[in-house]
């Protein structure tokens, strides 16, 4: 078979790269800052949003700036729809309980993908960890412990002594922590949720500094991802 034949598509690579760029920048961005970070000229990002656009995946606010459009929550909702049916109700339960954000974290390549979160029904304020949020698997609590289910062959090139450290006592400790490590003055902790035949992944909650005890919140989260596995065979 020819190399133009096995070439990905560079449009196709390009489209799914804009959809990123708006998820990671949580707020609307003009076209002009759209074409910057995708490193086009400004034709070209405007012709990728308007198909984009035509199929609901992006949508214009009032000023003309680019959001996520709407359908992506649609196609969201189909993916492991069977793990975020059982996830949510702990995910729910865990953030009433505590008053923190919980989601569910799976791997996806050498990143953690948010696939499911639920904020605090009555919290005075709480924070916000939308699904499709994504950082690298290396840095944050999530990222530990799904790294802790994995052989390090499977892991990102260039691990820390200090990143196998921490995923290490995920084993001893059965949770992991982080802090200042995806977004300024938050605190995370999180437990692996290892599932047959699927990525690992992971239950966490998100939270600024708090008296709360990290080994209380892991067993709460250790609870919730035990009746999960239970509900899906796993």
């Amino acid at each position: 078979m020819s190399d133009v034949a096995t070439a990905p598509s560079q449009t196709l690579s390009r489209g799914i790269r804009i959809l990123e760029i708006l998820a990671d920048a949580r707020e609307p961005l003009s076209i002009d800052e759209v074409a910057r970070r995708l490193a086009v000229h400004r034709s070209v990002a405007y012709r990728l949003l308007r198909t984009l656009e035509d199929h609901g995946l992006t949508a214009r606010d009032a000023a003309g700036r680019v959001v996520l459009g709407s359908r992506l929550a649609a196609l969201a909702a189909g993916v492991a729809q069977d793990l975020q049916a059982e996830a949510l109700p702990e995910l729910t339960a865990v953030a009433n309980e505590l008053g923190m954000t919980c989601f569910l974290s799976v791997r996806d390549h050498d990143d953690a993908i948010t696939l499911a979160s639920v904020e605090p029904r009555h919290a005075v304020a709480s924070v916000a960890q939308r699904p499709g949020t994504r950082h690298p698997v290396t840095v944050g609590a999530p990222g530990k412990a799904i790294l802790s289910l994995l052989p390090e062959g499977r892991w990102p090139a260039g691990a820390s002594d200090e990143l196998r450290a921490a995923a290490t006592s995920v084993a001893t400790d059965g949770y992991a922590t982080s802090h200042d490590e995806v977004i300024p003055s938050l605190h995370a902790v999180a437990v692996p949720l290892a599932l047959r035949g699927r990525e690992p992944a992971a239950i966490a909650v998100v939270y600024l500094a708090t008296a709360h005890d990290p080994a209380r919140i892991a067993e709460r989260l250790n609870r919730s991802a035990a009746l999960i596995r239970e509900a899906l065979g796993g």
